[in-house]
């Protein structure tokens, strides 16, 4: 197709319509010193975003994940951490993510190493190799991704191995451990060049992985090997257990209740058929552990798994894009709480279909949902706990609108007993997709 420049013509014609439009210069006076984002709320819309819902379930306070990308684990230990509490009896409780953390970093700078000698025949600049090392290694992860690490290290409380500076502010220590695994990349791809021995080559890496260890040891304190449980109860009574390991603590409180969850998905793009299973090739963290798996569902097969769960008076972890129609300081996220399109004259409608192929939107942060407010069945709001602190939203309790939910949220960890007859399809092969798929962002 011939290019065509923007011609005089064309400029002087654009000119005289905005010059013509009072909507537009109502427009560009309300923006001169505000906010787009405050100009375009809809405040009818927002009313109906109240913390009050028909199923919900009581919950801790919230948690906050800082300066880092921890989200997943977050999620994660807080829908553990719920049924430890109910069981002993606490009012205050959390699990260590910087124990979990740990050993998601050193496990998937193996994954790392691992791609890189698996696609060294490649040159740097294939898609693959590029998008490996473009990726490196990062504080985001699946629910597949935590159930690896607790299946290999346990779990142990967040008071036997705590938050360090680097633990919370990860930016600076993932910049160091990435230009460090680029370093190893470089010398293992140039040992594979050369015709080097496979066992020179495992030493090498051998190596790379003691620094490593050896460098987070240093961000994080070395992980516990044994501990005492020690707690107190709501009745202000004093426990202690001896003698865990981080092993048996996750086999005596959490036992095989990852084992019973599903990753569920909504992705309705033309090479995801609903009712097939899906990985994402090398994405991952530990090397022989559990595939990524996700089932992907229609949205009402997908809210339906989810509201039965809550309906259980289980919380249920989620994955979705935040950065689209939300509010901090509210704790909000509603598409109709703003008209952007009025204030700015754009098309701006994308399907979620379209959002996924066109790279508009894909998961970037994994939540908790605790309620859901239910009309005639149907669902109009659900109630979010977030891992941001308890600054924003009510007490860092979020709520989004059910049309925000259908466009933005991509997926969920349910109980296979809440998926009904659809559980089986579990059981099938899955369709392997690219490493840079939009369903694999949530681990970026």
């Amino acid at each position: 197709m011939q290019q065509t420049p923007i011609t005089e013509a064309q400029l002087e014609s654009w000119s005289d319509k905005f010059q013509g439009c009072p909507q537009r210069q109502l427009a560009a006076l309300a923006l001169s010193k505000t906010n787009l984002n405050d100009v375009a709320f809809v405040s009818k819309g927002s009313f109906a975003m109240r913390q009050k819902f028909s199923v919900e379930i009581p919950t801790l306070d919230v948690t906050n994940q800082q300066s880092s990308g921890r989200c997943w684990l977050f999620a994660a230990t807080n829908v553990l951490r719920e049924r430890i509490a109910a069981e002993k009896n606490l009012e205050a409780f959390e699990l260590s993510q910087s124990y979990l953390a740990f050993w998601d970093k050193f496990e998937r700078a193996n994954f790392f190493l691992e791609s890189i000698l698996e696609t060294a025949s490649l040159p740097a600049d294939d898609r693959v190799v590029a998008h490996i090392l473009t990726t490196g290694v990062h504080d985001g992860g699946q629910w597949d991704m935590f159930v690896n690490i607790v299946d290999k290290y346990g779990v142990v409380p967040k008071d036997v191995y705590d938050e360090t500076f680097q633990s919370c502010h990860t930016g600076p220590m993932n910049a160091v451990l990435n230009r460090n695994l680029k370093a190893c990349a470089v010398r293992l791809r140039k040992m594979v060049a050369a015709g080097a021995a496979e066992a020179d080559i495992q030493k090498a890496k051998e190596e790379m992985l003691g620094s490593i260890y050896g460098f987070l040891c240093s961000c994080y304190g070395e992980p516990p090997k044994t501990f005492d449980f020690e707690y107190v109860d709501k009745d202000k009574v004093y426990h202690i257990e001896k003698g865990y390991t981080p092993k048996t603590f996750c086999e005596t409180y959490v036992g095989d209740l990852l084992q019973k969850h599903v990753s569920i998905i909504n992705a309705p793009t033309a090479d995801k058929p609903y009712h097939r299973t899906f990985t994402v090739r090398l994405l991952g963290n530990v090397v022989g552990g559990k595939d990524v798996l996700y089932l992907n569902l229609t949205m009402e097969e997908f809210k339906e798994a989810v509201i039965r769960q809550l309906q259980a008076g289980k919380v249920v972890w989620f994955g979705s894009d935040v950065g689209k129609f939300g509010e901090r300081d509210r704790g909000a996220w509603d598409d109709q709480s703003y008209n952007f399109e009025l204030l700015t004259g754009l098309d701006l409608q994308l399907t979620k279909e379209d959002s996924l192929d066109y790279w508009f939107s894909a998961m970037n942060h994994a939540m908790v949902i605790t309620g859901v407010n239910l009309d005639d069945g149907k669902p109009t709001r659900w109630k979010i706990e977030n891992s941001w602190g308890d600054k924003s939203g009510t007490k860092g309790y979020y709520v989004c609108s059910d049309s925000w939910f259908d466009q933005y949220v991509y997926q969920a960890a349910v109980e296979a007993e809440y998926l009904g007859e659809l559980a089986r399809l579990t059981s099938q092969e899955p369709i392997v997709l690219d490493p840079w798929d939009p369903m694999g962002t949530l681990a970026d």
